[in-house]
């Protein structure tokens, strides 16, 4: 069996729908369990599917629990992601985005800037839902950003501070301009897309070189969408860039690791639309994916890389 990597890009509400209905739509077309990945990262969405991927596992029933229905189920997600918070000082912000954004001016501007809602809803929703034990036991790393020091920060590898399961998905899911910072010991977090929305190459970190490394990538198409909104085109832009960059990293590193990235398809992209935050828009998202990929994983150069590594060979 092929040794594979598994990383789950950075897309919103709408995002980690389109990657719960890819992962459940390659498992049950090669019989390959997700949380049988040698290493799964997840950043911002990403960071809650693979919660679900490395907590109780990954099905129709972890994803909609108690739901009677499409609209219980977004009021659901609606209770654990928009929780207003009282209002914080500006300190933070003129120290970490203002600064920083006139020296280097950019999205810094935006980080640590007051935000109307908080992450504690996540905390509870990942504990009280995913998260059997304080961190998977098999490699798991979720990204998030460090407002003090600017950098990354890779939770579940020896150099990141030893936290709970719960409260890094929080902080990797801390989008700027609509969720305060993710406070853990003191120090201040936002979404792990503000760096990278895959940081794939963190799997170098593993201790062997991998077979496959599959790449849901919600963010990072690499053709222009149809009637683009300005923070599409932005957002496309920033990760498929980022993307190319580390892949390039782990073909310099494994040249034998092969590498497939999914990103959704023009129909499913109208689905998502117009709001990626948007609870009501998860289910439509999750039953287009599923549609579109019952011809999207036929295609050759995507079912011959994932016949190859994800299903048994004959002896």
């Amino acid at each position: 069996m092929s040794r594979i990597g598994l990383v789950l890009g950075g897309g919103g509400v709408t995002g980690a729908a389109h990657q719960i209905a890819t992962l459940l739509a390659i498992e049950a077309a090669t019989g390959w369990r997700p949380n049988d990945a040698e290493v799964v990262i997840g950043t911002s969405g990403g960071a809650v599917v693979t919660a679900m991927v490395r907590g109780r596992g990954l099905s129709i029933d972890s994803v909609v629990g108690d739901s009677e229905g499409l609209h219980d189920y977004a009021d659901r997600l609606r209770s654990y992601l928009f929780r207003r918070g009282a209002p914080r000082k500006l300190g933070t912000w003129a120290r970490h985005g203002l600064l920083r954004g006139i020296r280097r001016p950019g999205v810094n501007f935006v980080l640590g800037s007051p935000a109307p809602f908080r992450v504690d809803g996540i905390v509870e929703w990942i504990e009280h839902d995913y998260a059997e034990e304080h961190w998977p036991a098999r490699p798991t790393i979720i990204v998030a950003f460090d407002l003090a020091t600017g950098h990354r920060v890779a939770f579940g590898t020896e150099e990141a501070p030893d936290v709970s399961l719960a409260d890094a998905v929080a902080a990797s899911c801390a989008v700027p301009l609509i969720y305060q910072p993710h406070i853990i010991d003191g120090r201040a977090y936002l979404d792990g897309g503000v760096s990278s929305g895959t940081s794939a190459d963190l799997v170098l970190g593993s201790p062997d070189p991998l077979d496959l490394l599959l790449v849901v990538a919600p963010m990072a198409l690499r053709q222009p969408r149809q009637n683009r909104r300005f923070y599409e085109g932005f957002l496309d832009r920033a990760g498929s860039i980022a993307l190319d960059e580390e892949l390039e990293r782990i073909s310099a590193m494994w040249p034998h690791c092969e590498t497939l990235v999914l990103t959704p398809s023009p129909r499913e992209l109208e689905a998502m639309r117009a709001n990626p935050m948007s609870p009501d828009r998860a289910a439509p998202s999750f039953f287009k994916t599923l549609r579109s990929l019952r011809s999207g994983l036929a295609q050759p150069e995507v079912w011959t890389v994932l016949e190859r590594h994800l299903m048994p060979q004959s002896a």
